[in-house]
């Protein structure tokens, strides 16, 4: 078990990257640290791993403090995004490297047995005797998560170790990276600033923005509970249609039409809807295409974009914007058609960005 604890830190030039860091991951648990680039997925990593030092606050494996251990006395496996593997040397002997220094180091032959036993796992066996700037991106990468398997560690941390493959091959080796994960029983830390990879690989996942944990939830959670209008924002694709809405006399003001409060369900409010500011928010997929009898009347198609079986619809009005998703087969284009909203699925959130529906 992994315990991040009012984590801390703030580098030499006064830049603050993480600030009251909290959450725990359980053992055997595959983490994704999800969010933008600099809000701080890879200093925590590196903090985790001993490589930087928090500036105030605690890490704890299985409840022991381990902000004073040496990198190499925590018992971790790191992959990093270049793969950071020994050019001179072959694939079987850069597998076999770790085992070979050090205070607990096995001779030769045992180290050999062990590197080609867990070659094995990861299919790489075949490639034993080459050298790596013979391997394809996808082959580097397996070997490089296979060099961190084979010290048995607690923990694997993976720093965006996908980012430099093409779009089918991520898609591949994401789905042996979680295949490994699980058969090898270990606690992972995947670090990635793509929703569809976190999404699909992920026991949970901790979105950050700016230093700050925004959510930590299950995968479905983060899409069909977001806390926040930053995490309905960013996770989600297409990005979740928003609207300013102004609320007073129970009713929502979107501009040009109003609806009362009682459609929103009792159930799904975090607090009672005082008048004011708010912005609206529906994904794609909750709002559909009628030709009469719409909440908003007659906006036009300009754009569709066939995804596969889907197809995204994008209404224009009076310089509103909305997405529709529909299947293939309805596809349009440049016609007029009224909207229906599904306000069960619908978020209203605060001008502080926190959720109130």
């Amino acid at each position: 078990m992994i315990d991040l604890i009012n984590l801390n830190k703030k580098f030499d030039n006064g830049f603050t990257a993480l600030e009251s860091i909290n959450f725990t991951i359980e053992k055997g648990d595959l983490v994704c640290l999800l969010g933008p680039s600099g809000c701080g997925k890879s200093t925590i990593l590196n903090l985790i791993a001993g490589l930087l030092t928090p500036t105030a606050g605690d890490i704890q494996f299985n409840g022991k403090s381990v902000v004073a251990t040496a990198p190499k006395e925590r018992n971790i496996g790191f992959v990093f995004q270049n793969y950071a593997l020994y050019p001179h040397m072959t694939v079987l002997e850069n597998v076999m490297f770790p085992l070979t220094v050090g205070k607990n180091k096995l001779d030769k032959s045992s180290a050999k047995a062990i590197a080609e036993e867990y070659m094995k796992l990861t299919n790489i066996e075949e490639l034993s005797s080459k050298k790596p700037e013979t391997l394809s991106g996808g082959q580097q990468q397996r070997v490089a998560i296979t060099r961190a398997l084979v010290q048995k560690p607690d923990i694997l941390l993976l720093d965006e170790p996908l980012s430099n493959l093409d779009a089918r091959l991520r898609l591949r080796i994401r789905e042996e990276i979680r295949r490994l994960v699980k058969e090898v029983g270990i606690t992972a830390i995947f670090v990635t600033h793509d929703q569809e990879e976190a999404l699909s690989i992920s026991d949970k996942i901790i979105l950050m923005n700016e230093g700050v944990v925004q959510q930590y939830a299950l995968p479905e959670e983060l899409y069909l509970e977001p806390a926040n209008l930053f995490v309905a924002n960013f996770i989600g694709s297409p990005i979740i249609n928003t609207m300013k809405v102004e609320v007073s006399n129970s009713r929502m003001n979107f501009g040009d039409f109003t609806v009362p409060l009682s459609v929103l369900l009792e159930s799904r409010k975090k607090t009672e809807i005082q008048d004011g500011s708010y912005t609206f928010a529906i994904r794609p997929e909750d709002v559909k295409p009628e030709l009469s009898g719409g909440l908003i009347d007659e906006m036009m198609v300009g754009e569709s974009e066939i995804i596969g079986r889907d197809c995204i619809l994008r209404f224009e009005k009076n310089g509103l914007v909305i997405k529709s998703i529909v299947s293939v087969e309805q596809a349009i284009k440049n016609e007029l058609r009224q909207l229906s909203f599904n306000f069960n699925k619908a978020f209203l959130f605060d001008e502080s960005g926190k959720r109130v529906y």
